[in-house]
């Protein structure tokens, strides 16, 4: 994908993702079961299935048949727990597990939605590269994981919010920052510590029609990605040619 198409994908994926949502909370009005904090929009799922898309149509780029990526059934072992069920697995004709990526979203309820994400993506990787050296994969080379986060740019995600620390001081980047920054150090701490090859980290503002969005860093980019995981699939092909 070429970086205007990989913009023009990422733009109808963010129009998408609020449509979605929209007709998610809209259905559950008129079913009169609209639950606490919109959750009912996230609980639908969907939202996220632009980036499904542009995902497949990558790996397909790359020179991956369709027939390999698995968007329904990505359930794998885990080590901690039996399976886990990833958004995107793609596994080669030899059952080698080439790679794994995660699609989150938040709007709204900050505050008790933070921690959940950032234990789920710790829980996650921990997991599946647990159960990669206890040898529940047949790979021999470790598979591409990612980790991929849209998340509302609002006054309640980029206002600085007080610590609490009763014994022990927290540590100083965290000093008077937003949930937005929190996410920003957490993707980049996830990388850090090789926990995910890649990961994405997109801000949006609410808008039906127009794709309103941006990135707090480079490396958080769709772009820096989409060429990681492009390049990697690239190495890889030559396992599907059968």
């Amino acid at each position: 994908m070429s970086q205007r198409n990989d913009n023009l994908a990422v733009d109808r994926a963010i129009v998408r993702f609020w449509a979605t949502r929209a007709g998610q909370l809209k259905k559950q009005k008129k079913s009169n079961l609209v639950d606490h904090g919109n959750r009912g929009a996230v609980t639908g799922g969907k939202q996220m299935d632009g980036f499904v898309d542009i995902l497949t149509e990558l790996t397909v780029s790359a020179g991956i048949p369709r027939k390999y990526i698995f968007t329904k059934e990505g359930v794998l072992p885990g080590f901690f727990r039996p399976t886990k069920d990833w958004d995107f697995v793609v596994i080669s004709p030899q059952k080698n597990l080439i790679s794994c990526i995660e699609l989150k979203s938040q709007v709204g309820s900050f505050g008790n939605n933070f921690n959940n994400r950032t234990e789920e993506a710790l829980g996650n990787a921990v997991d599946i590269w647990t159960a990669y050296r206890e040898g529940s994969f047949s790979c021999q080379s470790a598979p591409w994981l990612g980790f991929l986060m849209v998340i509302e740019k609002s006054s309640k995600s980029t206002s600085s919010i007080k610590i609490a620390e009763p014994h022990f001081r927290a540590r100083k980047e965290f000093n008077k920052s937003s949930y937005l920054k929190r996410y920003e150090l957490l993707c980049k701490k996830l990388m850090r510590e090789r926990l995910y090859t890649s990961t994405c980290l997109i801000w949006t503002k609410r808008s039906k029609q127009k794709a309103n969005y941006g990135y707090l860093d480079s490396s958080l980019s769709f772009k820096s990605f989409a060429n990681a995981y492009f390049a990697y699939l690239r190495g890889r092909k030559s396992e599907f040619e059968v």
